[in-house]
């Protein structure tokens, strides 16, 4: 997770680069590549992904302590070459 600077008045986004391991209504479920923790993602579309895509997810950094954790996406999009840098 690569947090964005925080300035006072402004929203901070987080990002996640992650593969998805199931695909159902309006959530993902996927494995951070950098803390390997499986992860629920709620979504509005998960239409475009297949199982084993790795993905770029934009958050607002906050997280469930529930397991697996949940997040709401803001924008989810396919890894450059399926590829986590």
């Amino acid at each position: 997770m690569y947090p964005m600077h925080i300035l006072p008045g402004v929203i901070t986004m987080t990002t996640m680069c992650a593969r998805i391991l199931e695909i159902d209504d309006n959530r993902l479920l996927v494995r951070d590549s950098r803390s390997r923790q499986e992860v629920a993602v709620n979504t509005r579309c998960n239409c475009n992904f297949d199982v084993g895509d790795r993905v770029i997810i934009v958050y607002s950094g906050a997280m469930t302590m529930s397991i697996p954790p949940q997040i709401s996406a803001i924008r989810i999009r396919k890894a450059p070459f399926n590829r986590c840098f």
